[in-house]
């Protein structure tokens, strides 16, 4: 199949139009940025494989908003605030015209949205699968970053938005769904695995209370487990106060199996935040005006030893996988 375009052509005709200002008109090869004075850079970086992250047959629009936001997340669990970011593609033979300029709409759309700028990148040839890497920059007033090692003993934990909606989404879109879902909740689930909800709006109370953060991207158990421990800290979570939306604890009356699913399962995109007990109603203050729930579900505990997670019976469980994982 002939190429839909020339790389020139693709620059000029897809991504030139969305390029912030500090590209240049992607007509050099390098991006020119200058933080605001008294602030430091905080840079993230994902890459998205299909088959992997996304399914090939996704809408080009909705796989460019997911490649985005996974990065927009990263930096709000850091406390910064979007700045720019680079794209690098590597396109399998199959990918039409039509798709390009659909990727590139919604790409637009959502730099648009969450103020960050295109800066440049990369485009290559690949015989598959369609790979997509985005490095995102932000900024935080000097010194202010979250850092994921902050938590300490003492802290309350709390986790923003719905955990679990994503996973069992994924297990939907593999035929491995319960029988009777509801024809809203089946749809709210969907569109959770295929398009995150990145808690930009949170960013400014992590950096002003939280002493430790990161976003949930392999699992609610898994992630919180990492956190504790580059922090040196152990934990008491209880998994019944974990949030759920309406549409998983449904999916999960119907099959209790999706409860372990629903905490260890990837593609959440929620905040993950470790805040002294002195800070802790300015936090869930800052949360609700920000108009992003937050719920505490457990404190940290001094030593080194893996968190105890208290089940809904209220009886510690152990997990066979605590998170999604590569390898």
């Amino acid at each position: 199949m002939a190429a839909p375009f020339t790389e020139d052509e693709l620059i000029a005709r897809c991504f030139a139009p969305v390029a912030g200002p500090g590209a240049l008109g992607l007509r050099d090869d390098a991006a020119l940025l200058t933080p605001p004075e008294g602030h430091d850079l905080v840079a993230t970086t994902d890459a998205l494989v299909a088959g992997v992250h996304f399914f090939a047959q996704d809408p080009a629009a909705e796989i460019a908003r997911k490649a985005l936001r996974v990065n927009v997340s990263d930096l709000a669990a850091k406390g910064a605030d979007p700045l720019g970011f680079l794209l690098a593609l590597a396109l399998p033979p199959d990918v039409t015209a039509e798709w390009l300029m659909e990727f590139s709409r919604g790409l637009g759309e959502d730099a648009a949205s969450y103020g960050i700028q295109l800066l440049g990148g990369d485009t290559v040839k690949t015989p598959g699968p369609l790979t997509i890497s985005v490095t995102a920059l932000g900024s935080v007033p000097r010194g202010r970053m979250v850092p994921r090692t902050g938590a300490r003993a003492g802290d309350r934990l709390y986790v923003s938005g719905t955990i679990g909606d994503a996973a069992i989404g994924l297990q939907l879109r593999l035929g491995k769904g319960p029988e009777g879902l509801s024809d809203s909740a089946r749809a709210r689930l969907l569109e959770r695995y295929l398009v995150p909800r990145p808690r930009h709006a949170l960013r400014h109370a992590m950096r002003d209370f939280a002493s430790g953060g990161m976003d949930v991207s392999d699992g609610l158990v898994g992630d919180l487990t990492k956190m504790l421990r580059v922090s040196s800290v152990s934990a008491r979570i209880h998994l019944a106060d974990a949030p759920m939306s309406n549409a998983a604890r449904e999916a999960i009356a119907l099959d209790a199996a999706l409860f372990d699913i629903a905490v260890t399962g990837g593609d959440d995109y929620e905040l993950l935040a470790s805040v002294p007990p002195g800070g802790a109603a300015a936090f869930e203050a800052a949360a609700s005006a920000a108009g992003v729930p937050v719920a505490c579900i457990g404190e940290a505990i001094a030593g080194e030893a893996a968190p105890v997670f208290i089940g809904r019976d209220g009886v510690p469980k152990k997990f066979a996988r605590g998170s999604f994982s590569h390898f």
